[in-house]
């Protein structure tokens, strides 16, 4: 089975079993940063696993919307793009997909740097780390990237070191539900694709806002799970890009990413 088809099992059927991991590992965030999993460079990187992520993915900066910034990604050039899905020897690696949400948001930050400069950011969901990278190139003061796949979290360093930056704090569990960072910004994106976890996020995000008056930036290229979901009536559109014509094949007909500003009611039960 080529990876493109493989892509699009990630997309679909594989998609709940990636939220049911969302909802069920839970764990709370630690509001000291120097509580949370630190990564640092080189040391803390398996040897065996580095080798097998820059064996089989590919150094890219084209094909999406932020050629400023350099990924593992696979794509494909790479041998399982080809190869039975199962052969992966590492769980789905949704990190080494650059999702379009994500392509827009980092978009979006290293034109508009006065959104992070200065301030604490938590790149949720953050998969390959495009985003949060952004953030640091911006000007961020702070940045947490947070992920449920310890081999996402491998994969950001390694990007890291592309990007010729120091690794930022990683964090490796599902801090949905849990006590409400201190954030100034949050920014998450493709994260609503299963309707429990949509539900989860809409009010853990309320709690955010809320108690901290954090931020919050989506980006979703227009996903029926997102626009059907009760979220939609409180977001207000920041920008739309048009997807590059690589990402727009590999995503099946979608054609533009938007960035949404998050503006709950005040009711929690919405």
């Amino acid at each position: 089975m080529a990876f493109h088809g493989w892509k699009w099992l990630l997309l679909l059927g594989r998609q709940t079993t990636l939220a049911k991991a969302w909802r069920s590992r839970r764990g709370g965030l630690s509001l000291c940063w120097k509580r949370c999993c630190h990564w640092s460079t080189g040391k803390s990187l398996d040897p065996e696993v580095r080798a097998f992520l820059e064996e089989n993915t590919e150094v890219t900066n084209s094909g999406h919307l932020t050629p400023e910034i350099r990924l593992h990604l696979l794509t494909p050039r790479c041998r399982f793009w080809r190869e039975k899905p199962d052969l992966w020897p590492y769980g789905d690696p949704f990190w080494a997909i650059y999702w379009p949400g994500g392509q827009a948001l980092s978009r979006y930050i290293l034109d508009n740097p006065h959104v992070v400069k200065g301030r604490s950011v938590l790149d949720l969901g953050s998969g390959c780390g495009a985003t949060a990278i952004a953030a640091v190139m911006s000007g961020a003061s702070q940045v947490l990237a947070n992920d449920i796949d310890p081999v996402a979290g491998m994969a950001m360093i390694l990007n890291c070191e592309l990007n010729h930056l120091k690794p930022f704090p990683i964090t490796i569990k599902n801090i949905i539900n849990s006590e409400a960072g201190n954030w100034d910004l949050i920014v998450l994106g493709d994260m609503f694709y299963d309707e429990q976890l949509a539900d989860g996020l809409h009010h853990w995000l309320q709690k955010c806002i809320r108690t901290h008056q954090t931020e919050v930036l989506i980006g979703d290229p227009g996903r029926h799970q997102f626009l059907s979901h009760s979220i939609r009536s409180q977001l207000h559109k920041v920008i739309e890009y048009s997807l590059p014509e690589c990402t727009r094949q590999e995503n099946y007909g979608l054609t533009s990413s938007t960035v949404w500003s998050y503006q709950p009611s005040n009711s929690l039960d919405n």
